[in-house]
């Protein structure tokens, strides 16, 4: 594996791990917990296309990362959970109403399933890269 697909992974990993951390405070961080999901994936993504020699993009859209992966493979990540972390990781960095959320933040649930789902990612990922 490449230096720099490493250096991508130790930083997805530190993003999945303050969003555990995040999870567990008392406090609603949940617009948090969102954005360090969505850096996870992001990084994950990435992590994969320079591995697999495919130029990045200077994008945070996991739609748009995926499809450049899907272009030369399939690997199984669902994208309609890709489209409503996109639209979330938007809504949870700025103030405002955005129409997707009532109050424009995710709840306990939704941080809880974008954790799981960044779970996912890294799996598929990591899989990829080792079983090539």
């Amino acid at each position: 594996m490449k230096k720099q697909v490493e250096d991508w992974i130790l930083l997805a990993d530190k993003d999945l791990y303050t969003a555990e951390l995040v999870i567990k405070d008392n406090f609603p961080l949940n617009n948090i917990v969102a954005f360090h999901c969505q850096q996870t994936i992001e990084k994950y993504l990435k992590a994969y296309l320079i591995e697999q020699n495919i130029p990045l993009i200077k994008t945070h859209d996991l739609v748009k990362l995926n499809g450049l992966i899907k272009e030369k493979k399939d690997i199984g990540i669902d994208e309609n959970k890709l489209v409503l972390i996109n639209e979330i990781y938007t809504e949870s960095r700025y103030p405002g109403e955005f129409g997707l959320l009532p109050d424009g933040m995710p709840t306990d649930e939704q941080a809880k399933e974008f954790i799981k789902y960044a779970k996912e990612v890294k799996e598929i990922i990591n899989n990829e890269l080792k079983n090539g």
